[in-house]
């Protein structure tokens, strides 16, 4: 009883075909939303909401970080109040990834909707389990799952990657992609590291909304990943505005003068605010890693520290991932250099030109260019030295700034002799 047959025309694709009752639907939609629920593990976290979130973070936290914060929150609470599309919430561990998401979730379910919230692997091992469950058969517990209407799955990533899992993995993400099902995944991992085909997906601007959370783990406040263990500021942390030597007592001919007065200026006014780019070229000694390194010293007392590195150790610090004891893939160390909030190449051009340094110092300064994220490069090389690439990108005047600075190296002393140059890269 509670179901009925409609009378149809043999050869129609419903004939015979048992449709439920009205008077059954409120019936069947509870018992759909009783049966997800006892799949999830909402009921141990039930105290993730919004309510107790906080948007902005621990006290301390760098403005760039709580902005990030923020945003998530925001995506997250607009998502519940109207689920559509993929929200993919990436960030460390303990950053507040998976409190969003159950909140998410809890909110979804004190309204009525039927959510399913459950880690990745503990849905793997959910699917595995019915090979050995007389009541319920896979094939039931797989189309649970990839036709919740609306589905939560956290720690995605942490799973084992076998060729089982990432298949079911994929036809559950591709089911709800093909059908526009609304769906929520947190995860730790890059892009970049996630297979291919659920990429490829994940990657669709008109379905899925990605947000970045860059605060470090709530669980552990001064464990701030914020400070990279790759930037050098620390060894250029004499270098400030306070001890800026305009060399007004050399002999410096007015034009010479004039460049350093210039490059101070456009350095504090960057320094407030670092929007776009800021190139520094100049012969060596002249004070460009000076003033590069005096905007990094004076945010990061604003508690917002930029990654510093000059380009030869950034190539390095690529090159030591490939060693079977490296701890970070090299796309994880990519992806940590090329979304910096601020990042200072110091000495573009005295790296090794090999083809492989010159195409990733080309996807780098390429993506931060697309992305108009602010970066400060300092050189000592003439136009043609210089990747034709990359100088194309600094030549764009509606987003980088080229401060030349003509005065001759400095090395302490009074009166300098002066000579001049040939063209730089301007």
């Amino acid at each position: 009883m509670g179901y009925l047959r409609r009378d149809l025309p043999l050869g129609h694709p419903d004939f015979g075909k048992l449709d439920i009752c009205s008077c059954r639907s409120s019936q069947i939609a509870r018992q759909i939303h009783q049966r997800l629920f006892s799949i999830s593990n909402l009921d141990n976290l039930q105290h993730l909401t919004f309510e107790n979130f906080q948007p902005r973070g621990r006290v301390g936290l760098g403005p760039w970080q709580a902005d990030s914060l923020e945003r998530a929150f925001n995506q997250a609470h607009q998502f519940a109040l109207n689920p559509g599309g993929w929200l993919l919430l990436q960030g460390g561990f303990g950053c507040g990834k998976t409190h969003l998401a159950a909140a998410i979730a809890n909110f979804s379910v004190g309204i009525g909707v039927p959510t399913l919230f459950i880690t990745v692997p503990d849905l793997l091992d959910s699917l595995r389990f019915t090979y050995n469950n007389p009541e319920s058969t896979f094939e039931e517990r797989f189309d649970e799952i990839r036709t919740a209407p609306l589905l939560v799955m956290d720690d995605f990533g942490t799973q084992n990657a076998t060729a089982w899992a990432q298949e079911k993995l994929f036809q559950i993400l591709n089911f709800r992609y093909i059908n526009r099902l609304p769906l929520v995944i947190t995860t730790n991992l890059l892009l970049e590291q996630i297979e291919g085909r659920i990429r490829s997906r994940l990657e669709d601007p008109e379905l899925v909304t990605p947000v970045y959370i860059q605060a470090p783990d709530y669980r552990r406040p001064t464990d701030d990943t914020s400070h990279s263990d790759l930037s050098s500021l620390a060894m250029h942390h004499e270098q400030t505005f306070s001890n800026w030597d305009d060399r007004h007592s050399e002999d410096l001919p007015p034009d010479f003068r004039k460049s350093l007065d210039h490059a101070l200026k456009v350095s504090l006014n960057y320094a407030k605010s670092p929007k776009g780019w800021l190139v520094f070229t100049g012969i060596f000694g002249c004070g460009k890693t000076h003033l590069a390194a005096a905007i990094a010293n004076s945010r990061a007392d604003l508690g917002q520290p930029p990654m510093f590195i000059s380009v030869s150790d950034l190539l390095d610090h690529l090159r030591a991932t490939f060693s079977t004891s490296s701890t970070v893939s090299l796309d994880r160390r990519f992806e940590e250099i090329r979304s910096a909030p601020l990042l200072i190449l110091d000495a573009l051009g005295e790296q090794s030109p090999t083809p492989w340094a010159n195409e990733k110092l080309f996807q780098l300064i390429d993506y931060r260019y697309i992305n108009k994220l602010p970066t400060i490069i300092t050189t000592a090389k003439y136009e043609k030295e210089i990747d034709e690439r990359i100088y194309s990108r600094i030549q764009d005047t509606r987003l980088c700034t080229i401060c030349a600075i003509q005065a001759p190296g400095y090395r302490g002393g009074a009166s300098t002799k002066t000579t001049s140059h040939p063209k730089r890269a301007k």
